[in-house]
């Protein structure tokens, strides 16, 4: 099933970078229908870690975003703008409940505004692609979690 997922989503992500430019900064990968949800850190699934990402730094919501993703998909340091959005997303956070799952989490300051974006659909244009490496180095000490177990196997497998 990984496999066909992998060889899906690399075959999608072949045709989709022949697409023209839509009004995004640069060129890059578009990949369509992204499944995004919101989160905040109000939340009390993440009370415990506060107003920090997975790499240590604080939130971001300005004109660069913090996003979160199953880093096995979108590696940590991954940055791109959703179609007719000026902001750019920064992958720089993890989430269980994102393993496996090929959705994108945004970052917002509040209850309020992660309750308004729900879950959307969203085109993407993936302006750099982040650093399996990297990912593996951070995650490499909190193996212990079996969210990261499974992000660290399929990172290893496909290397």
């Amino acid at each position: 099933m990984r496999y066909h997922t992998l060889l899906l989503f690399g075959l999608s992500a072949l045709l989709l970078a022949s697409c023209e430019s839509s009004g995004f900064i640069g060129r890059g990968t578009r990949i369509t229908s992204v499944r995004t949800t919101a989160y905040t850190h109000g939340e009390s699934d993440h009370i415990i870690y506060g107003a920090k990402t997975a790499v240590g730094t604080q939130l971001k919501y300005g004109n660069v975003r913090s996003a979160a993703a199953d880093w096995s998909v979108y590696p940590v340091g991954t940055i791109f703008q959703i179609e007719g959005l000026p902001y750019v997303y920064q992958v720089d956070d993890y989430g269980s409940a994102l393993v496996g799952t090929n959705t994108i989490d945004l970052y917002k300051p509040d209850k309020a505004t992660m309750n308004a974006w729900g879950v959307r659909n969203v085109n993407i244009r993936v302006i750099k692609w982040g650093s399996f490496s990297k990912s593996l180095s951070i995650m490499k000490e909190r193996t212990g979690y079996e969210h990261i177990r499974r992000m660290v196997a399929r990172i290893e497998r496909s290397s």
